[in-house]
């Protein structure tokens, strides 16, 4: 089990993510192609004030169960262990342990 803290900076980072995404977005839009040299300098600023945790390249995935951030299958939202202990229980639809 991945500590509290952990897992709670994650959501706080998953909050500020969203809330500033619309702003980024915008920014991110000012300096396209067509805009002049000063204005994509002043869009940089602005981008730069924005707080760090609220770039979400910040982001890093967790199981839904233990929080483990490692090992991380993206289809099941689970991690190695978890995707393991589950599949063997029976508990995921449609996976089952291969034999040959």
């Amino acid at each position: 089990m991945a500590k509290l803290a952990l897992i709670n900076k994650q959501k706080k980072r998953e909050k500020l993510v969203a809330k500033y995404a619309k702003k980024r977005a915008a920014e991110k839009a000012k300096m396209s192609v067509n805009a002049s040299p000063d204005e994509r300098i002043e869009a940089m600023k602005t981008l730069a004030k924005l707080p760090r945790n609220a770039n979400p390249t910040r982001l890093h995935n967790r199981c839904a169960v233990t929080g483990r951030s490692r090992g991380y299958f993206r289809m099941f939202g689970l991690c190695r262990q978890q995707f393991r202990t589950l599949a063997s229980e029976g508990k995921l639809p449609g996976v089952r342990k291969s034999s040959w």
